[in-house]
Formats: structure tokens, sequence, C-alpha cells
């Protein structure tokens, strides 16, 4: 239970982080703005051209009824939405990523160099990043779909479908979301999506400690964009304990045990001063 509360750690570093540099706040809050506005646009074309879209497929409902045909579109109609609105929560941060692909890699590369030691490059074309990053995405949305096919048909069981499966749809989008950003600094460090997961499966109090705070903030558009910058800031303070980074430069990470002594320390060599025996402390 203890990684739980150091995922949440990440997370507040991160804004931190960027709390104190200014200037990386500025230019992460750009992708999230850009990508705000065009999710407001196309969400408020599909609102006000969802009764005519409803029309238009149900062709076969012409001739129903009233209240029968009211009813039957209007349903339609508010899933519909509902849909889209689900697919925007979830896809958000994917497209924000990829937006601004350049900005938080940029970002990821400053936290790393703040920290010490080398910083971690792709050495990859930004082509070819933007290629991987969309490649993943898709790979990881068809996984997000899936377990949300899933948890909404769990959530027609009785009790449970309004207490228990909530709350793992939280569990669950809070580790993709988890994913997505520390995929940011994995992916320069030429980790594949499928070790990726594997690291995060291996720590997963920590992935969700990090990722279901941040999942119901992300619920709030506007909360989304100011914290996108500090969230991959943490992501990528999180990503140097997951790949042991922070334990081989001689800082453990946080939750990371302290190193023991060694039992296997060799005996002083005849001839030699104590002064050139290991030690122990």
């Amino acid at each position: 239970m203890r990684d739980l509360g150091v995922g949440f750690g990440y997370l507040v570093k991160g804004q931190r982080w960027v709390g104190a540099h200014g200037r990386w706040l500025g230019f992460g809050l750009l992708p999230g703005l850009v990508t705000l506005v065009l999710y407001a646009a196309a969400l408020v074309g599909l609102f006000y051209g969802a009764d005519d879209l409803t029309t238009w497929a149900t062709p076969f409902a012409d001739d129903w009824s009233s209240p029968w045909q009211g009813l039957f579109r209007g349903f339609l109609t508010v899933l519909f939405i509902a849909l889209a609105l689900f697919l925007a929560v979830i896809t958000f941060t994917a497209v924000t990523l990829l937006v601004g692909q350049p900005f938080y890699e940029s970002l990821s590369e400053a936290v790393d160099r703040s920290e010490g030691g080398d910083v971690p490059e792709s050495g990859l074309p930004l082509w070819r990043e933007l290629w991987i990053s969309a490649r993943d995405s898709l790979r990881i949305l068809a996984r997000v779909v899936l377990y949300g096919v899933v948890l909404f048909a769990l959530g027609f069981i009785p009790v449970i479908g309004q207490t228990v499966v909530p709350v793992l749809g939280f569990c669950v989008s809070g580790f993709f979301l988890c994913e997505e950003l520390t995929a940011v600094a994995m992916q320069r460090r030429g980790i594949e999506l499928k070790q990726r997961l594997a690291l995060l499966r291996g720590r997963r109090l920590l992935t969700l400690g990090f990722g279901v705070p941040l999942t119901l903030a992300f619920l709030v558009p506007f909360v989304a964009v100011f914290l996108m910058p500090g969230a991959v800031a943490g992501a990528t303070l999180m990503a140097r304990e997951l790949t042991g980074e922070d334990a081989e430069g001689g800082r453990p990470g946080p939750g990371a045990p302290a190193a023991a002594p060694s039992l296997n320390t060799p005996p002083p060599q005849p001839g030699s001063s104590p002064a050139d025996a290991p030690r122990e402390w």
C-alpha cells in the first residue's frame, strides 16, 4: 500500500517541478490549449448535429408512431453524446501528447537533466517518434475500449455495477493514463510498449497512485490542460524509478530499499594496510 502514496508523491513532485521552472510550464500549456480548442469545436458540432445524425441513422423509425419514435431516437442521441464524451476523455491525453511531442520530450529531458546523470535520447527523427507515439496510442486505445465494453456490461449487475464497477473503471483509466505519460520518458530510453506495460504491472499500486487521482482531475478539461506539464514531469521522475536509474546513480528513488551491507566482503590481503580493506558502514 505504500506505493500508492509514492505514486501520488510523484504527481505532486511533477507539479512542483514545473512550478519552479515557469518557462516549462508555459511551453507545456500550449499543446493542451490547442487540443482543448480542437476538441471543444468538434464536440459542439456533434452536439448540434446529434439529432440529425440519429435521424439519418434510423430511417426504419420514420413511420413509428408517437411517442415511440421520439423516445427511441432520444435515447440514441443521448447514447451517442455520452459515447462522444467518453472518447474525448480517454483520447485527450494521447492527442495532447501527440500534438505536443517536441514540447513534452524537451520537458522530460529537462527533468532528467535536473536529476543529474546522462539524459537518454532516442536518436530518432521527429516523424519516426510521432509514428511510434500514434501507433502505441492506438494500441492503448483498443485496450481501453475493450475494458470499457466489459465494464459497461458489468454495470448492469445490481449493487456491484453501481459500486465496484465504477472503481474498477477509474483504476483501468488511471493505469493506461499513467502508461501514456510515462511513455514520453520511456520511449526516449528505447523501451517498447510491451516492456512499459510489464514495468507498470510490476508496480501496480505505484501506477494507480499516480494515474487514478490524475484521471479524476482530468475529468475537468481545463484542469487537464494546466496539470499536463506537471504530469509529464512527474511521470518522468517515476520512469526513472521504474527503470532503476535513481538507484544506479547512487540516489535510491522514493520507496526504493536502502542498499544492505555486503556479506561477502573479502578479507584484507597479506601485506595490505587496514585502510586498504573495504569498509562496511
